[in-house]
């Protein structure tokens, strides 16, 4: 049983609380965290019960101490990469589209971040790189590290196409991985797609997922 946990937003108890009473395979957490404290410190009495994984969100890097806390945890941290989690494997693609780099289905502006860190002068750039707030921007570059891989699953900050506000180049970013389920986070009214294979997860709130996902709140 995976536990996917809708925006968290700085409040986690109800997160933990969740996970002392199902006792779930895994928990995955779908962006924008906003961590005050470190990962340890925050999800101390449930390191040991769960497997816990994470995409970053857009206001995971509004404060340095956001982007700090989430962001030294690489080993739970799902972007970019596909895990296997609990017989299902996942993928996952944190941040969100900007103008500025990229806002499908216009071209992109930057390729690459490399291509971003030359053009933007050195008084935007944060610790010699990239700028804070577009260490959460997806760049082209982030959907090719996935060239070649396969998943069951897409966990996405963003929202596919069939969301109003939704991107059909996540739609595509699943049918190359040959994945069948979409889940994700960032509208934090929940949008009922009326199919299992495109979910949701508002604000705080939860999906279960095993064979056949379920909702809470």
């Amino acid at each position: 049983m995976i536990l996917f946990c809708g925006d968290p937003h700085g409040e986690f108890e109800h997160i933990i609380q969740r996970v002392h009473q199902m006792k779930p395979a895994a928990v995955i957490m779908l962006g924008d965290l906003c961590l005050s404290q470190s990962f340890e410190q925050t999800f101390t009495s449930i390191l040991g019960l769960t497997d816990i994984w994470f995409i970053h969100g857009n206001h995971d890097t509004d404060e340095v101490r956001y982007h700090d806390h989430l962001f030294a945890c690489s080993e739970r941290n799902l972007h970019g990469r596909v895990v296997e989690i609990d017989g299902f494997k996942i993928a996952g693609l944190g941040g969100i589209f900007r103008s500025q780099v990229w806002y499908p289905p216009e071209p992109p502006r930057y390729t690459a971040k490399q291509d971003f860190i030359t053009h933007c002068g050195k008084g935007n750039l944060w610790r010699g790189g990239l700028p804070r707030k577009h260490r959460s921007s997806i760049f082209p570059e982030d959907i090719q590290r996935f060239v070649g891989l396969k998943a069951d699953i897409l966990v996405s900050h963003e929202a596919p196409s069939a969301h109003p506000h939704g991107f059909q180049t996540i739609d595509d970013l699943a049918q190359s991985l040959g994945a069948t389920t979409i889940i994700h986070g960032h509208h934090h009214d929940p949008f009922h797609y009326g199919t299992p294979s495109r979910i949701n997860v508002g604000l705080r709130s939860f999906m279960v997922f095993n064979d056949v996902p379920s909702f809470s709140i």
